[in-house]
């Protein structure tokens, strides 16, 4: 998890979006193939690893991320007063699209960022050229799936004190304590999740708007899932992920008539370094593949 590095090749944009902005960026040759990527709840697009995304470019893939509302250097709303919907947040990604000229991408989404995607492609079927789905849950109907491990439901029953939003080790011992139990075992990269947060409290103004995210998760519309069969996916879980149980992955395979990329050992968090090589092949064969 390394600080993103303007020198890196990145390209920023300030993007309009209803009600504000968004802050974009794109690395990568713009004639190959667009792959946009989003994130989790309260995810800034730091979350997305400067190497993840170098090593996706030199897939010939144009890679593109960016600030969720509420996130990084978009725009903010008071904690617990969104003034959003989960609809905002899936017309935000096609405006990135729309800022950078490009017509049809891969759309990658991770945990919300996959239900976001999944949103996309139900409305803007146009601009979709493939989905991967990654770490995340179907969001139509498709039975009863299993809930979260005990371990995370523990999690939920007690809410730890709020950080000092103001002071960048009090935020970083709290994200750090918060994202520990979502990972697999032996994954969790203490000493880059203290980057991480540092470099994302440096470009926010206050992080203690990001868990609106999940309050604007319930309004989240159901997606016919049927209706998306026809669309290139790829849907990728973690064996050991304890919020959403690999039966949420597969479920989402069959419900898409998808392959399937099961991450051993990788738990609901941010593609740790050991699973780049596969994951990276993964996502750029999706996407060649939908745009030949």
């Amino acid at each position: 998890m390394t600080a993103p590095d303007a020198a890196a090749g990145w390209r920023s944009r300030t993007v309009d979006v209803r009600g504000g902005i968004v802050a974009a960026q794109a690395l990568g040759d713009p004639t190959d193939p667009a792959l946009l990527l989003l994130g989790g709840a309260t995810w800034s697009r730091d979350w997305w690893d400067d190497a993840f995304c170098q090593a996706l470019a030199a897939e010939h893939l144009l890679v593109l991320r960016y600030d969720t509302r509420d996130t990084g250097e978009s725009t903010l709303s008071p904690p617990g007063e969104p003034d959003y919907a989960a609809r905002d947040l899936a017309e935000d990604a096609v405006h990135v699209l729309d800022a950078f000229g490009i017509a049809t991408a891969t759309i990658a989404g991770l945990s919300m960022g996959g239900g976001l995607a999944q949103q996309i492609a139900a409305v803007h079927r146009d601009r979709v050229a493939a989905l991967a789905l990654l770490s995340t849950s179907p969001a139509g109907a498709v039975g009863d799936l299993p809930g979260p491990s005990a371990a995370i439901l523990a999690t939920f029953d007690v809410e730890p004190p709020a950080p000092d939003w103001s002071d960048v080790d009090s935020v970083t011992d709290w994200v750090i304590e918060a994202e520990r139990p979502y990972a697999g075992p032996g994954l969790f990269d203490e000493d880059g999740m203290r980057r991480l947060v540092a470099a994302v409290w440096a470009r926010t103004p206050s992080m203690a708007g990001a868990a609106n995210h999940f309050l604007v998760a319930e309004s989240a519309p159901s997606v016919d899932l049927s209706a998306l069969r026809g669309v290139p996916a790829l849907v990728v879980h973690g064996s050991a992920d304890p919020l959403f149980p690999l039966a949420h992955g597969e479920a989402l395979a069959r419900a898409l008539d998808a392959p399937l990329l099961v991450l051993d050992g990788v738990g609901h968090q941010a593609p740790p370094p050991a699973v780049w090589p596969e994951l990276v092949a993964a996502l750029a064969a999706l996407a060649h593949r939908s745009t030949r």
